[in-house]
Formats: structure tokens, sequence, C-alpha cells
């Protein structure tokens, strides 16, 4: 089977990663583009499908223009969400593919079931407060972060109130996430923490492979779900 064709919309830190995994996960970057730089037909050079990992400002034209390119597109970024209704019905009239997510590491995502069962099982906990705080680089620039979001409406669904979050950007954090549950005399700490961005590199191109083929708006919740030999080969 011939590698799957990439485009990459963005070629910050994010695109930077992708672009060195994809040679491991049997893709073939065939295009790279950055801010400034046209998506059109032509400019994606025969991709099967895009990941965008960008700027939220720049997230809804790149992925709208996507779209309109006939191009399924994994999209990265967070912080655009509020558009999110209004891209899932451009794809639709399209007859398109898109699939995004607050955060493409597997750990992250079964990170959320866990603090759902969590916030059911504190839920008739007297005495406990909930916390949320997330740390990341110096440079990102959305707060809270949008796995943070996805977090919070994790937990607070299942515990039945919402849960504050606290957001610190310092140093070159790629993403800590952490879930504390509070007494006055003991602390239950759980945490994700990620030790290399291309944990977020490698799920991306998963989703990437896995929308091939595919119509509709999807989550990284569809591709776990879906049986692993859909997925492509394990990391080695």
């Amino acid at each position: 089977m011939s590698p799957t064709r990439i485009a990459l919309v963005g070629m910050g830190k994010m695109g930077r990663a992708l672009d060195q995994l994809a040679p491991e996960r049997d893709c073939e970057v065939v295009a790279r583009l950055d801010h400034g730089d046209t998506i059109s037909v032509d400019s994606l050079g025969g991709a099967e499908v895009a990941i965008e990992f960008t700027t939220p400002e720049s997230a809804v034209p790149n992925v709208t223009a996507l779209v309109d390119a006939g191009c399924p597109v994994v999209v990265g970024t967070t912080g655009w969400y509020a558009a999110l209704p209004t891209l899932s019905q451009r794809v639709t009239e399209r007859r398109g593919a898109l699939l995004w997510a607050s955060n493409f590491s597997v750990g992250v995502n079964l990170f959320l079931e866990i603090a759902a069962r969590a916030g059911a099982q504190m839920r008739g906990a007297p005495g406990f407060d909930a916390h949320i705080v997330e740390t990341h680089h110096a440079a990102k620039k959305d707060a809270p972060s949008g796995t943070a979001g996805s977090l919070e409406r994790a937990v607070a669904e299942t515990l039945g109130r919402d849960v504050p979050i606290t957001s610190v950007r310092t140093g070159s954090v790629p993403g800590t996430h952490e879930l504390i549950f509070d007494a006055p005399f003991e602390t239950i700490r759980l945490q994700h923490v990620a030790r290399d961005r291309r944990v977020f590199a490698e799920g991306a191109l998963a989703a990437a492979r896995w929308l091939v083929g595919r119509r509709g708006v999807f989550t990284m919740r569809d591709v776990l779900a879906a049986p692993a030999v859909e997925r492509g080969p394990s990391p080695t």
C-alpha cells in the first residue's frame, strides 16, 4: 500500500514535528503551507488529507478553504470552536470530511474518560472541591487550553457542577493537565503529562490516515473507537 499523501498547513513547532514523523508513520508530505500561502487544489499537491495546526484566527479560513478544495482536514488548532457549527454545515453541504480534537494524544483522550468517571464517583463525596490546572509553553496562544476545556466539560457533566481552571504559561512545557479534588485533610490528583509534542503529531497522523475516504464531521473519539487495524500500524 502506498503512503498516505498529506498536506501540512502551518509549519510551526507542530508542523515541523509532523513533517519529521510522517515518513515513519507511512505518510508522505506532499505540500507544506504556512502563513501567507494560498490554499487551493494546486497548492495542495495531490494531498489525500490535510493536517492544520496554526492559530485560532487562521483556523477557520484555512479549514473553509480546505473543505472548498475538496480536501479532508484534520484540525489540531484550538480556540476556534465557536465556528464549529458553521464549518460543520459547510462540510455537510460539500460532502467533505473534518476531524477536530482539542488534543490528539491517545493518553489524553483516555484521561478524559477517566476524569468523567472520577467526577461521577466524587459527586456524592462531601467536602471535596474540584479544580483543573493546565500548564503549557509560553508561546501558546489560547488560555485555557482546548484540552482543559474538554476536561472541564467531561468532569462537570458527571460531577454536577462547573470546575474552575487555572492556566499557566511558562517555558517550553508541551502540555500538563491536572485534575484536583481537595478536602480539608486529603487531596486526590489525576495528571496527564506530555513529555514530547511528537505524541500529538503521532495522533494527528493516525487521525489523518483514518479520515481518508470518509465523509462527515468526526473527533478523536471516533478514531479510537475504530478497530486497531483501521488506525494503521502501531508505532515501533
